[in-house]
């Protein structure tokens, strides 16, 4: 168990903006009353679809995302990805974070983890706490041993960790989708920065 003010704290510590939420429905309310009128991109994340996001920012908004569900069908995913570089705001989750404030996401293309570093105005960051470590070392067991196989397994990515469903076995499959791995220590210069946590479970 992590200790939520002290998670909160420290993020505030590092540069962030961060808020609390008992329920996923709480958090994507907030969300949905701060970004209006703006161009919006999104990196895929479990989370934000099960919180029904894209479709609920999409109605105040102009959105974009590579995502087969809502990428237009002229538009290859690279496509779709650079139209996401260029928003106003930019929502995706972690699948990993520390205690000290710490986050670690790892990512196959890089559209994801890129559009979260530079270009943007503000940044939303929205996960559930049970992905809050007491530690980075466990942050990181957390993203490459838990989160990644889970995300493989739902691409149906033919990669031992989504057979199995147990690990990461650093492989060299062609579907292998751990090909970067950020570790984001401070709030980036020049971009507003924001954590939505949720204490229901959501994602992986």
């Amino acid at each position: 168990m992590y200790d939520r003010e002290k998670f909160l704290k420290a993020l505030e510590n590092k540069g962030y903006k961060a808020r609390y939420f008992a329920t996923g429905k709480e958090a994507a309310d907030y969300v949905c009353s701060q970004v209006k009128g703006c161009t919006v991109g999104f990196g895929g994340s479990a989370t934000i679809e099960e919180l029904d996001l894209v479709d609920r920012l999409a109605e105040n908004n102009t959105c974009f995302s590579p995502e087969m569900k809502y990428r237009p069908k002229e538009l290859t995913f690279n496509e779709a990805a650079l139209d996401t570089l260029r928003t106003d705001v930019f929502l995706l989750s972690v699948n990993g974070a520390a205690e000290d404030g710490t986050l670690v996401n790892i990512d196959g293309t890089g559209n994801r983890v890129g559009s979260s570093l530079f270009g943007h105005k503000k940044v939303y960051f929205i996960f559930s706490e049970n992905k809050v470590m007491p530690t980075l070392d466990e942050a990181v067991e957390r993203a490459r041993n838990v989160a990644s196989p889970k995300n493989a397994a739902f691409l149906e990515c033919r990669t031992p960790c989504a057979v199995k469903g147990d690990k990461c076995y650093d492989c060299s499959s062609p579907d292998r989708i751990c090909n970067a791995m950020v570790i984001y220590m401070h709030a980036m210069e020049g971009t507003e920065m924001e954590v939505v946590l949720t204490g229901e479970t959501l994602g992986y």
